[in-house]
């Protein structure tokens, strides 16, 4: 019996897929910290996982902008997940729009089995394009939660993070150095002004 058997036979236990997303420094994280607490808090066993190449703050730890931070797992592809969950009732991935398309499939496997998978990323890279896997975990998600920033510009709701560098890349690491979070039309103005 595999990994999975063992996980569906679980009794009583549903699993599903919940996806935080929007743009930067709009507290993905830190609503992602905040219901993997809550879940230690009852006693149910949390695994945390992130992509290793997200060693901004810290090599072993997911930390949120306002620096709230819970141990996590640093993985460098999204099927090490599988492997490491063990017997868990809730997994948390942090950063997902870094890894590939495999995640869908990791966040199903384990939601299928059994557990609660609460995963956060951006929805959107620099550009204002769809980013990784995202959008199609948002399509097999149970329940989705879109948070925004504060526009920098101009206070209304931000849902872009404008790269202020000339870089173009789609993975690049920063943070207020690099990247602010503004609204449709400040981040239209900006992508102008370019």
């Amino acid at each position: 019996m595999d990994f999975l058997e063992n996980l569906g036979r679980a009794e009583g236990r549903r699993g599903s897929i919940e996806v935080i997303t929007g743009s930067m420094f709009s507290g993905k994280t830190e609503e992602l910290i905040r219901r993997l607490r809550r879940a230690q808090f009852a006693g149910l066993r949390v695994e945390i996982f992130k992509p290793s190449l997200d060693n901004r703050y810290s090599e072993k730890r997911v930390v949120s902008h306002d620096e709230k931070s819970i141990v996590s797992t640093p993985v460098d592809n999204a099927g090490s997940i599988l492997l490491l969950a063990g017997d868990v009732d809730v997994v948390g991935i942090d950063e997902a729009q870094f890894f590939d398309e495999s995640v869908i499939d990791v966040c199903n496997s384990l939601a299928d089995g059994g557990i609660r998978v609460i995963v956060a990323g951006l929805d959107m890279d620099f550009m204002g394009n769809p980013f990784g896997p995202i959008p199609k975990l948002l399509s097999v998600a149970e329940f989705i939660t879109k948070v925004h920033a504060i526009c920098m510009r101009c206070g209304n709701l931000a849902q872009y993070s404008f790269r202020k560098s000339d870089e173009e890349q789609v993975v690049l690491l920063g943070e207020k150095d690099k990247y602010e979070p503004l609204c449709r039309t400040c981040f239209n103005k900006s992508l102008k002004g370019k």
